[in-house]
């Protein structure tokens, strides 16, 4: 039987690895060159920038993730290959979760230099996932592991919550839940993003 789930590979690849291509040093070449600059002498303030820049992030992902599924049903028609239930709540949740980590990678790239934001999340991932592995490998009922897990599930990117409405397991109230917790944390990985923009100093010539 044909276990491939189009939506799985859709979700991880356009909606977690799509953003670090697309947010590499959105902030941080133009802090880094002096042009940041420019912009801020226009008449334009630190969450119109932000808000412009992650707005154009969320568009492009949202245009990707279209065109990926209707190729997506079409090989699927064509080939029969794979499985592509509940593609559109998969396109949805793969769209928050490209939101989520292209806020976060946004305002990492306003404190690091050029590109390294795109880096900084990867390392930061496995820096937070290794020891969750290794806690729910050794240590799987120990009340550490179960708070390690509960900051993990409410502070960071809803990938767990995000993947069972794409799989459909979710009822109308819990789907309503996920979606705005994703919605929540995004903006409040913008905002955390905007006030450093706000309060940093930046110089005109080139590093």
């Amino acid at each position: 039987p044909n276990t491939w789930q189009w939506g799985g590979f859709l979700f991880a690849w356009s909606g977690c690895f799509l953003v670090l291509l697309l947010s590499a040093g959105i902030f941080g070449y133009d802090i880094a060159s002096g042009r940041i600059r420019m912009v801020m002498t226009e008449p334009i303030r630190p969450f119109e920038l932000y808000l412009y820049r992650f707005l154009g992030l969320s568009l492009q992902a949202a245009a990707h993730l279209l065109m990926a599924g209707a190729l997506i049903l079409l090989l699927h028609r064509l080939t029969g290959r794979g499985e592509t239930d509940h593609i559109a709540a998969w396109l949805l949740a793969s769209w928050l979760i490209f939101n989520a980590w292209a806020a976060l990678s946004a305002s990492l790239s306003v404190v690091v230099t050029r590109g390294q934001n795109s880096m900084l999340v990867v390392l930061g991932t496995i820096a937070v996932v290794f020891p969750l592995y290794m806690l729910l490998l050794f240590f799987e009922d120990h009340l550490g592991t179960r708070i390690y897990l509960a900051i993990l599930r409410y502070a960071g990117p809803p990938i767990e919550l995000l993947v069972q409405l794409g799989r459909g397991k979710d009822n109308l109230l819990q789907a309503m839940g996920s979606i705005g917790q994703s919605l929540l944390l995004t903006a409040c990985y913008g905002a955390i993003g905007i006030v450093l923009l706000g309060r940093r100093e930046f110089k005109g010539a080139t590093d």
